[in-house]
């Protein structure tokens, strides 16, 4: 077992023996651009920096300093790589596009599933966990996140229109199958890049469940094997719009567990909803010093559940939230 490092990304990930280099890079969640995977198409070029490595067409070793076609390079030492296509998490410059409308369908009383269709798929770029804007003529940007994990054509997101959510509403109004809109992805840099060599507890409040379906189907996608948990809080149990899918995925992934956490159905305002979910995760038994946490949900939910695992031994560095970017405290 080798471990290889790319730069400028400084993303690593380690290559079992006999096992190509995109092949090992894409087990542990990592997106080099490829297309062949023999070695013509040349998009999985990098340039090695240090290490052995073995040219698997001619069986001859790649000189320091030369360049290689990950799919038909093996490692026979570490390595480092410079692949400068490879980014670090959030750091995709967003881009605008013109997105056509598939298909808009409602999930529940008051969240809708539109589903996006974006040219040059290959060119867009996104992390697992991202989010984009929809911007409708005068009107400001709307801000929701992918639902899609990066490897599928066409992106999802989940959309809550209600009176309470009138920018929301306006887009849903807006959208109709087979029309485009203006779309700028992706934002966020509470994604991943790649999969964390740790456990995971990924905490979602209503919608942020989209953001906790990229993060999840993204793992299933690698050799992931360490113990994930959703937490998913609601204020009823009609607002758990998605509740058989995240069923699904702990009945076909071993390592995935879901808590469902619903408030008061007779106090709608459910205000203790924040503590509800906190007690939950902090009930769960993971051991905080050694977990990767990701939330989503809104400020007040997020810093209350961040002071609270913060107090329970959870490393800063380990808590990933758009909250934190998006509406800092102090």
């Amino acid at each position: 077992m080798s471990w290889v490092r790319l730069q400028p990304s400084g993303i690593a990930f380690q290559v079992p023996a006999g096992v190509d280099l995109l092949s090992a890079a894409a087990s542990s969640g990592i997106r080099v651009p490829a297309a062949c995977r023999n070695g013509v198409c040349e998009i999985c070029e990098a340039r090695l920096l240090s290490g052995q490595v073995l040219n698997t067409r001619n069986q001859q070793p790649i000189p320091v300093g030369q360049r290689l076609m990950m799919c038909r390079a093996q490692a026979l030492t570490d390595l480092e790589l410079e692949i400068p296509a490879v980014m670090a998490s959030g750091n995709y410059q967003p881009r605008k596009f013109q997105a056509k409308v598939v298909d808009v369908r409602s999930l529940s009383h008051d969240v809708y599933r539109v589903e996006l269709q974006l040219p040059a798929r290959r060119d867009v770029a996104f992390h697992a966990g991202q989010y984009l804007a929809v911007n409708l003529p005068g009107a400001d940007p709307c801000y929701f996140s992918i639902a899609s994990r990066p490897s599928v054509s066409n992106i999802e997101l989940h959309i809550q229109a209600s009176p309470e959510w009138l920018s929301a509403q306006k887009v849903i109004d807006a959208l109709t199958s087979g029309q485009d809109v203006s779309v700028e992805l992706p934002h966020g840099k509470a994604c991943l890049a790649a999969a964390p060599a740790k456990p995971m507890a990924l905490v979602a409040a209503g919608t942020g469940f989209a953001q906790m379906k990229s993060l999840v189907e993204y793992l299933q996608e690698t050799d992931f094997n360490h113990p994930v948990k959703l937490f998913w809080g609601v204020r009823k149990h009609e607002d758990m719009y998605l509740r058989s899918l995240a069923q699904q995925w702990q009945t076909d992934w071993a390592p995935f567990t879901f808590q469902p956490v619903v408030g008061d159905d007779e106090d709608n305002d459910w205000g203790g909803h924040h503590d509800q979910l906190v007690r939950a995760v902090l009930a769960s038994g993971f051991d905080w010093t050694n977990v990767e946490v990701h939330a989503s949900g809104s400020p007040a939910m997020v810093y209350t559940l961040m002071d609270a695992l913060l107090a329970a031994g959870l490393p800063k560095q380990a808590f990933f939230s758009d909250v934190l970017e998006y509406a800092p405290r102090g």
